[in-house]
Formats: structure tokens, C-alpha cells, sequence
């Protein structure tokens, strides 16, 4: 079956507000006085608000410090560093081959949707000036399953009307392609790390993708 979209995620895909994310989990955890660096970031990648901030207290043997209605004013302090930072994203932060990407999906009728676990995915789009590049932009608010659950791949499936073997989705984090292929989707992993399963295509980075060779391995397995 033809491929008829391309669904992406955000941070490490379209572009990397991953630094941003980190900057303000680290402001965040200097004030309680919690150890946190770049490799327990790298464990935050595509995981909910809630669930990073839990990560980050487990790693620090506190995990039971605080009543759930703690962490989630926490978690939510954390999104209020975080949206303050983004407010200095711009069109130069989309990641390179990003824009030829979208172009050339435009030009061969391929829908394009954002599956991303950020609930400020539509500010970064904004502030990125490609929001009206993409045909769907799932809620992040309004998805119940975080990554590896596939919700937000089938969210933007149905949104567009498809079946998954017409789907392909892009990804840079282990918990993304899980839920990619748990979406029964091609995947496209983007400079992914993975341990326990392995994107159906695989680029080093975003300049490095070709739209080619994507269809041609889709047209292979249809």
C-alpha cells in the first residue's frame, strides 16, 4: 500500500529543544538539591512530564518524598522554565533537511502530522514558522498513553483517516519507535538509541534522511 503521511516527533526530529528541556530539569533539581546531568536526560527523551520528574527522583532514592499533587506542581514548574526558554526558538532552529523534507512531501501529496508527548508542541511549531506545514498536530493534553504506548501514532492516523501500512513515522528515542511499531507503522529512527528493538530505517541525522529510500523500503513491505 502506498505511503500516504508521515508522522513526526518533535524534539530530535523537526528540531532539538532537547537542550532546553535539559536546562530546565537541571534549574529545577539544583533547587531541590537533586543530582541530575546529561546521560539521566538522555532517559527523559519522549517520556511525559510526570514520568521524567519520577525518573529523576528515582535516580536520587527519592521517589517517595512526595505525594503525586507534589510532583505534578513540581513537573509543572519545570514547563514554566521550559516555555520561557523556547520563547528564543526560531525558524533557524529546525533541524537541517527538515525543511527539503517537508517540501518534498508537499510535492508527492504526503500528509504530515506531529505525534509529540510536549504539550507546547503547537508554541515550538509556531515559533519554529512551520505549523502550517502539518496537515494534524496531535494534543498532548488530550492523549491518556504516553510513548511507548502507540496512542498519539494512532491519534494522528485517525486524524488523517489512514490505516497504519500507510503511515511512517520518525522518531529519536527507543520509547518512540516501540510505539511506532506497536502502531504496526513503518519507523524511522533518527540518530536512536536502541536496546530492545531496532527502526525499520535508520539515519545518523535529520540531513542525512532520503525520502527515497524511505518509500522505496515502504513500497517493500507492502
Amino acid at each position: 500500500m502506498k505511503a500516504k503521511a508521515f508522522i513526526f516527533d518533535l524534539d530530535g526530529v523537526l528540531t532539538d529543544t532537547a537542550r532546553y528541556h535539559y536546562l530546565a530539569w537541571k534549574e529545577l533539581a539544583d533547587k531541590l538539591g537533586y543530582y541530575f546531568d546529561q546521560e539521566i536526560n538522555e532517559r527523559l527523551k519522549g517520556v511525559s512530564r510526570i514520568k521524567s520528574f519520577q525518573i529523576i527522583l528515582e535516580v536520587n532514592n527519592a521517589l517517595n518524598k512526595y505525594t503525586l499533587e507534589e510532583q505534578e506542581k513540581f513537573a509543572n514548574e519545570k514547563n514554566d522554565i521550559y516555555v520561557e526558554l523556547i520563547k528564543n526558538v526560531t525558524n533557524n532552529d529546525i533541524l537541517p533537511g527538515i525543511n527539503e523534507l517537508l517540501e518534498k512531501c508537499k510535492e508527492s501529496n504526503i500528509k504530515c502530522a506531529v505525534a509529540s508527548a510536549s504539550k507546547n508542541a503547537f508554541s515550538v511549531l509556531e515559533n519554529l514558522g512551520i505549523k502550517d506545514k502539518f496537515d494534524y498536530i496531535s494534543d498532548a493534553r488530550l492523549i491518556k498513553n504516553t510513548k511507548p504506548d502507540p496512542e498519539v501514532f494512532i491519534d494522528c492516523m485517525k486524524a488523517l483517516n489512514l490505516l497504519p501500512n500507510e503511515c511512517i513515522g520518525f522518531e529519536d528515542a527507543e520509547a518512540g519507535i516501540e510505539a511506532i511499531q506497536a502502531a504496526k507503522m513503518m519507523s524511522v529512527g533518527i540518530n536512536v538509541t536502541c536496546n530492545n528493538i531496532k527502526p525499520t530505517l535508520e539515519f545518523k541525522s535529520t540531513s542525512e534522511i532520503d525520502f527515497d529510500k524511505i518509500i522505496e523500503v515502504h513500497n517493500s513491505l507492502n
